[in-house]
């Protein structure tokens, strides 16, 4: 059986198969109702592709040190908002919310960042 429209039958094909690409972003890790706030230092900035990553040791009311990961947007989304890979630097006292993981680890989806001359980003 020939097919009266082949353009048709290619682009069919191309939107069956970005169904599952686009599985990959799903947020279903993050608790998207809830956010954290959090004070300490960057111990890392990964400027990396497909998403950044920000990472801060926070001391805890017993006084042991966590570090947090919270994931961020890619750093051609960053640069846009004004970011650069020098935007923030080890030793930063910042405070971060997120929105945290549901299973509970340390770590989340970065949603804003207070720099240490009181500037905010997100």
């Amino acid at each position: 059986m020939k097919c009266p429209h082949p353009f048709v039958a290619v682009c069919l094909i191309a939107v069956a198969g970005s169904a599952p690409a686009n599985a990959h972003h799903s947020f279903a890790m993050f608790d998207l109702g809830r956010e954290v706030e959090l004070s300490g230092t960057i111990s890392r900035f990964d400027w990396t592709n497909p998403h950044s990553f920000v990472w801060v040791d926070v001391v805890g009311s017993d006084g042991k040190t966590v570090t947090w990961g919270a994931e961020g947007q890619s750093p051609n989304y960053l640069g846009r908002r004004g970011w650069s890979r020098d935007t923030l630097k080890v030793g930063d006292k910042v405070t971060l919310i997120i929105m945290p993981l549901r299973d509970g680890s340390p770590g989340g989806m970065f949603k804003r960042l207070t720099l240490p001359n009181g500037k905010v980003i997100d």
